[in-house]
């Protein structure tokens, strides 16, 4: 109780001072994931994911000030390892006070949700995995362009999509290692995790575990939607518990949080599936995500 007393306080205190919101560019972001579709599936150990993680390293370093590569091998319950990259691109590194906003960029080798088309397909993942990395390149941008009030970090986890969620195996690998391997220095104020915040039809609803390990956080980021106009997107009512990449943050002891839209087509019918195409996503909603992060961020003083 006394940490979220203080998380709290620290939030209020932040949020005291605001400053002007940076242009956020959608078209720019959904060019973004264009071209992590054009590599291919990006799963682990394929020459996509290589391509894929070489590329994403190089447009880091053209944008950030510190580019941190946090490479390990996994071996995964099949025997089968898998070599892995974590991408931390820092902004201010310098700064005492920071946050954490983090995407995966993998992913999932099978289409294998329940009424796949077909379930030996790998998922493109335009939506699931392209569309968070595709916002914090966009926030890199901005960044870039204009440095931030707090020091940011943006992380880009691997290997979150591999394996069994309902068996809790070969899943999160990259942000379990980064909650036992975080950057030395002082602790985020707080994480947000961005997943699935491209759909054409976004609503975003307030995550359950997001609700009970970081209220605080959560309360945050809808009020700076709201005041923003994005109140019909971001909307204030809590829908899905999902075990997520923000779940391994909560429980190293960060105040993270799930911002996701997990209902994906008609009946979620494209979540997992080889239907996680480009049409999917629109540079709006792409948009509207990132101009509610650049508000959170530039309203830390």
């Amino acid at each position: 109780m006394m940490l979220r007393a203080m998380a709290g306080m620290l939030l209020t205190a932040a949020g005291c001072a605001r400053a002007p919101v940076p242009e956020f560019d959608g078209q720019a972001a959904l060019g973004y994931v264009r071209e992590q579709l054009a590599f291919g599936p990006r799963i682990p150990g394929t020459e996509g994911h290589r391509r894929m993680g070489d590329w994403l390293e190089a447009q880091l370093r053209t944008r950030a000030d510190t580019v941190i590569v946090q490479s390990f091998d996994h071996m995964a319950a099949d025997g089968t390892v898998l070599p892995l990259r974590n991408f931390i691109a820092r902004f201010r590194p310098e700064a005492a006070e920071r946050i954490l906003l983090l995407a995966h960029w993998d992913t999932r080798p099978r289409a294998d949700a329940a009424g796949s088309r077909d379930p030996t397909l790998p998922v493109p993942g335009a939506n699931d995995g392209g569309s968070g990395v595709a916002v914090l390149l966009g926030l890199a941008d901005a960044l870039r362009a204009g440095a931030p009030p707090v020091g940011v970090d943006l992380l880009f986890v691997d290997g979150e999509d591999y394996g069994s969620f309902s068996e809790d195996v070969d899943v999160l690998i990259g942000s379990r290692y980064y909650a036992r391997h975080p950057l030395p220095g002082p602790r985020p104020l707080f994480a947000i995790l961005l997943d699935m915040v491209g759909d054409r039809d976004l609503r975003i609803y307030q995550e359950g575990y997001s609700l009970t390990g970081a209220p605080e956080v959560v309360d945050r980021v809808w009020r700076v939607a709201a005041d923003l106009g994005h109140g019909d997107v971001f909307v204030a009512a809590p829908r899905h518990t999902l075990t997520d990449d923000h779940v391994p943050l909560q429980q190293a002891g960060f105040r993270a949080i799930n911002v996701i839209d997990f209902d994906y087509g008609p009946g979620h019918a494209w979540w997992h599936t080889p239907d996680d195409t480009l049409d999917k996503v629109s540079a709006e909603s792409l948009a509207i995500v990132g101009r509610v992060m650049l508000g959170v961020i530039h309203r830390q003083r």
